[in-house]
Formats: structure tokens, sequence, C-alpha cells
């Protein structure tokens, strides 16, 4: 029978101490032993035995589980984690090492994840940077309007509870006038008329007061239509609301506050034609199925998944979404996100993500198992949408948008259901924020790496970095 492994639990014992606010000597009097082998304790030159641990617990009146502990089961687990960082790969650190390290020495531990801290935020400090580089000269130092309206809706997970009310009496009051457009007639005497594209001069949707109407391109297909009287008629109800959620906004100018105000308003207008209360209890029934969704509420592709990044309403979360729309080029248009996803800041440029490869696949739903340097796992939807067109000649424009949750939501989308989970694809936030070395898809080195001269040797990836 194997032998129990002695418990040696010094730094919790002197960070109890010190809580009690107890010197060496005082605590070795309460417990009857001497002051030299509370010294020994502390630092771990003795085993704290099962007799010693009860003396605590009854001389201090503590939980036994309190004085024990979890054993460094959660410091472990944190630097186990910041040591599955790629930077770290070629460093021999066995499980049993970084135990002993986060339990004998959770003060080190607590330093190292600290500083680990400090060097990511830094990471992401550096490739903000980088990014204002690669822009016109002096851009780094302009605001970034649109920069700012992101990190206003990011910053609230891109859920407004306040709009989601208002939209939801909205909806009510409309189904009763049957529909939106008998809405607006009866609350603000507007109808709604559809003239030609060449007519509208290069406008979907206008607000003719003269004429007491709404006015509609006709080439727009039903989806766009309902979703631009909904737009108006959330300009028309909600303008207190955007007040209310934008006043503790941070914004340098009009122009990123004008931003948030538009991305408030079709927020709005999605709440309107998918109300919360009916939208959150038909993604459960239809286990997320975003067309499926999209067909019941007659609503598009795009909207139907814009929306399912909202529903984290205190109380009714659903699964927790991060979006992301591209373009051919790689260019990112919209990025939404209602969890807090690690790549939202930065993430859509890595080309082994299946949303820059499902323009082969028009309109056809990709799934895919992914995987970030430090293990984190999601699962994702990706498809191509179309805006525009409507006739023979009218422009369009193709884009790709993905749909990602974490893993451990990914069982209740019907998009796993019944599969089997494939391997996940290794993908990076971005290459600069990436030290996964091997990738033969990379476009730009890592930060903090130094590269290898190919003078004797060239690998197969495009660059060679050094190992430490």
């Amino acid at each position: 029978m194997a032998k129990d492994r002695p418990v040696y639990m010094g730094p919790r014992l002197r960070r109890l101490r010190r809580e009690l606010g107890l010197t060496q000597a005082d605590m070795a009097a309460d417990l009857e032993i001497s002051a030299s082998y509370v010294a020994l304790l502390e630092r771990n030159q003795r085993p704290l035995t099962a007799d010693m641990l009860l003396r605590l617990a009854r001389t201090y009146r503590l939980d036994m589980a309190e004085v024990a502990g979890d054993g460094g089961a959660e410091q472990t687990a944190r630097l186990a984690a910041v040591l599955k960082d790629p930077m770290f790969a070629d460093i021999d650190m066995p499980t049993l090492a970084t135990q002993d390290v986060a339990v004998n020495y959770p003060g080190v531990t607590e330093a190292l994840l600290r500083l680990y801290t400090s060097y990511r935020e830094e990471h992401l400090a550096l490739a903000d940077r980088g990014a204002d580089r690669d822009a016109a000269s002096g851009a780094a130092d302009a605001p970034d309007p649109v920069a700012e309206a992101r990190l206003f809706i990011a910053a609230r997970r891109n859920s407004f509870p306040l709009l989601d009310d208002a939209a939801e009496k909205l909806a009510t009051e409309a189904e009763a006038e049957g529909g939106l457009a008998g809405w607006l007639k009866a609350r603000h005497n507007l109808r709604v008329r559809r003239l030609p594209t060449d007519v509208m001069a290069g406008s979907m949707r206008r607000l003719d007061r003269h004429r007491d109407a709404v006015l509609l391109d006709d080439a727009l297909d039903g989806a766009s239509s309902q979703f631009q009287l909904a737009l108006q008629i959330a300009y028309l109800e909600m303008r207190k609301t955007f007040d209310a959620v934008l006043k503790d906004g941070q914004f340098s100018g009009t122009s990123g506050r004008n931003l948030a105000r538009r991305a408030l308003a079709n927020y709005g207008a999605a709440a309107l034609l998918m109300p919360y209360g009916a939208f959150a209890k038909a993604v459960e029934a239809r286990h997320y199925d975003v067309e499926a969704l999209a067909r019941q509420f007659g609503t598009s592709f795009e909207q139907t998944a814009h929306r399912l990044t909202t529903l984290q309403k205190p109380g009714q979360e659903r699964v927790p979404f991060f979006f992301l729309r591209v373009d051919p080029a790689g260019n990112v248009s919209k990025r939404l996100d209602g969890a807090g996803f690690p790549f939202a800041r930065h993430g859509g440029s890595c080309p082994l993500w299946s949303v820059h490869r499902v323009f082969e696949t028009p309109r056809e739903v990709v799934t895919q198992w992914l995987e970030l340097p430090d293990g984190q796992r999601f699962f994702s939807i990706a498809r191509t949408v179309t805006a525009g067109g409507g006739g023979w000649g009218a422009p369009r424009v193709d884009r790709a948008i993905a749909l990602t949750c974490a893993a451990e939501h990914a069982h209740r989308l019907i998009y796993t259901q019944g599969a089997v989970a494939a391997e996940p694809t290794p993908i990076g936030v971005t290459c600069r924020l990436c030290h996964r070395t091997q990738c033969m898809a990379r476009s730009a080195p890592p930060i903090g790496r130094d590269m290898l001269p190919d003078d004797f040797r060239r690998t197969r990836a495009p660059f060679g970095f050094a190992d430490g």
C-alpha cells in the first residue's frame, strides 16, 4: 500500500498566523508547542500533522476546510494554465513540480502570475501600437471613433437590458396594430412607401416628414425592409433610452458617440424584431439553429446571428457568443462580443479559421472546433452572407460571418448534436500574439521572439525563432 505523502503547509500557516495578528511565540503558546517548531512548520521543514491541524481548528475556532484549504489546487491550476503558453514550450516543467511550487511557494507563484498578467497586458498594448503603425502616419495619436464605439459596446458585453425592455413593449404594440407598418400609421401617421432605387438616390430608408411617409428602396428584400422599419421606429421611440445608455460612455468626439448611438439603434431594431423573451425561448427550443430562427422571426441569417450575441440579460442569460464579419480580403467590418472572448479585440485574421474559407462554399454553414495557444477551445459556425443586389446589375457585397462559443457551451447547439467532436484546429488570436513557431500560415513574427538567420537552415515555417 502506498505511503501517504507528508503535508507541508508552511506558507498557509504563516498567512493564517499573520491574519490572526499573532507572533510565532503567541501561536506556539496557544498550541502548546515551541516557537522554534512553529518556525520549522512555516519554513516547510516539518510536515503539518493531522493532530496539529485539529489543534489549529479547535484553538482558533476555524473550519477544518479553511485550515487545510484546497491544497493549492487553485494556484496550481492557474500556474499550469500560464505555463501552457507556447513561449514556455522549451522549458521542462513536470506537473508535480508545478504543484510543488504552487503549494510550497504561494508568494512566488502569485508574483509569477501577476508578472504574466502584466506581460499579457503589455503584449496586447504592443499589438495595438503595431496596428497603429500600419495605419497612415500620425494616425496613432488621432482619436479612432470606430475603436471607441467598439470599446463601448464590448465593455458592456453587447447587452443593453434597457433597450430590450423598451423594444419588447414596442413589439407588443406593433403586433396589436398588425405589424410595424400598421404601428407607424397608427402612432405617427406615417405610411410606408417603396420607391425605385434611382428615386431613393442611394438611400435604403428615408423619413419624409413633408409627405408623412417612410420611404424604402424597393430593391430591399423582406428581412431588410422589416429591419429598416424597425430601425426607424427605434429612432422615433428610443432616443431617450439611447441617451441614458450613452451618458457614461467615454468618447473623445462626436464621431465615436454617433457610431455607438447607431450601434444602439441597430440593437433596438433587432430587439424589436426578435423580442428578448420570445427569442430567448425560441433559441432553446430550436437549439440555436440560426437558419431556423431566421425563418421563424422573418429575419436574415446575419441579423439572427447578431441577435444571438445579445442574450445576456441578467437572470435570462443564454449561450454567450462572439460574432465576426469579414470580407474576402480578410478585413473585419463587424466584431461583437457577448462573452469576453480573448480574440474580441484582435481576432479574425488567422487564415486557419474557416470563416476565411467559406467563400468557397457560399451560403453553406461550416462548423469547426478551434483551439487557442493557451489551450482554450471554442466551437465556430461560419457562413457567407450577401448585402445589396435586388436586381440585375445591382451592386452586391459578399461577406462571411462567424458565430463562436466556448467549448463548454457547444453541446447546447444543434450543430454538435449527434456528431463526434473533431480534432480542434490550432488558431491564433493574431500572428503578432501567437507563439506557435511551426505554423506555416504565419504572416508575421510574434512580438518578443528573435528570428534566426537562415544561412545554414531554412524551416518549413515562414520564420525561424530562437528557443529563448
